[in-house]
């Protein structure tokens, strides 16, 4: 596990009261039956603006605390355990785009509402059904963006998205020429499919050919933070369901088989969390990100994926029901892993980049 720092301690355990006391499951069960495009609660998300979890990553000159991006992993991880909705890590990562490419004048106007909360962004990349990082048809012209992206975390409610076309990565802001049509899916939470015709568009110069590359890495960390928290949370709740359901007069925990296979899901948990920290200390360090990003976000694709799917399965039939939590972790983590690149592509992308 990485060696935290006292402030980072008191970060972790502030955010894991506020998940546990304040964001329980039960929350995200409310935002789920109002049934809004946005699919979270935007008082909780002030909250978190208020504790500065929305300016983490954000230099303090433009009004964030430049913590560093394993700080707000544990904020991540906890809020994943939780099942919390909201549009931190879009709108993070869309910082991180401006951070890494934009001018000092797009910095300015942008980078401290983001860092307040007052204003949100997302990263609109994808256009077909599988997750891509080139061969776009987006274009712009005369700067006007058009085209379609399938599939935008949290496009309701954003103010600005960054969109991935051809030439680079480009500011757009909501409104005129942007439209957004909800895409329902199994984790019901906020995706649209966003139409832009002819939308004013700022491009970001900065950060070079691998800009895109650098921006999707981040989203690939932190997003695999939230399966960390997601996977934590799954194991620790079948364990306990295993300690007290009473099956042949005998406690479930006690059979040996059930043993073995949660002994099982613990290493590969480890494991997970080990990629997870590895990824988060290489954006902190600007070493070997592309790699440990990839590792990150494959290893928790492949842990989570075993870990909703074990325990679904090893709390029986009433782990397919509405009235456990168990099911929704399962929903969310087949969303997760498909996003930003499924463990195929992720594997290509790790042999490509050692060179083989």
């Amino acid at each position: 596990m990485a060696v935290l720092n006292e402030e980072q301690e008191m970060l972790r355990d502030m955010a894991r009261d506020w998940a546990t006391e304040k964001s329980p499951v039960t929350e995200f069960r409310k935002v789920r039956r109002d049934g809004a495009p946005e699919a979270y609660d935007p008082a909780a998300y002030a909250t978190m603006a208020e504790m500065g979890w929305t300016g983490v990553i954000i230099p303090e000159d433009h009004g964030g605390s430049d913590f560093g991006w394993l700080s707000l992993g544990l904020v991540v991880e906890e809020l994943g355990k939780t099942l919390t909705a909201s549009p931190l890590i879009a709108s993070t990562v869309a910082a991180s785009a401006i951070l890494l490419g934009g001018s000092e004048e797009q910095k300015a106007k942008w980078l401290p509402k983001l860092a307040s909360g007052e204003s949100k962004a997302t990263l609109a990349v994808d256009e077909g059904p599988r997750h891509a990082s080139r061969g776009f048809e987006t274009s712009v012209a005369d700067g006007r963006l058009s085209g379609t992206k399938s599939f935008v975390h949290e496009a309701f409610g954003a103010d600005l998205f960054v969109v991935a076309a051809k030439g680079g990565l480009y500011l757009v802001e909501a409104g005129d020429g942007v439209s957004l049509s909800a895409r329902s899916m199994v984790d019901n939470r906020n995706h649209a499919e966003v139409a832009f015709d002819g939308a004013a568009a700022d491009r970001l110069e900065n950060g070079g050919d691998t800009l895109l590359d650098d921006v999707l890495d981040r989203a690939r960390v932190l997003t695999a933070c939230e399966m960390l928290g997601m996977a934590q949370q799954v194991f620790d709740s079948t364990l306990d369901y295993l300690k007290q359901r009473v099956q042949f007069n005998q406690v479930l925990a006690t059979f040996q088989a059930l043993q073995h296979r949660m002994a099982d899901l613990f290493g590969d948990l480890a494991m997970m969390r080990s990629a997870v920290e590895g990824g988060l200390q290489a954006l902190d360090s600007g070493f070997g990100v592309a790699r440990a990003a990839t590792i990150a976000k494959a290893e928790a694709n492949r842990v989570l994926h075993m870990m909703s799917r074990e325990g679904v399965q090893l709390h029986g039939g009433i782990g397919m029901t509405d009235e456990y939590d168990i099911g929704f972790y399962l929903k969310r983590a087949r969303i997760l892993e498909a996003s930003w690149g499924g463990t195929a592509m992720l594997k290509d992308r790790f042999a490509t980049i050692g060179g083989y």
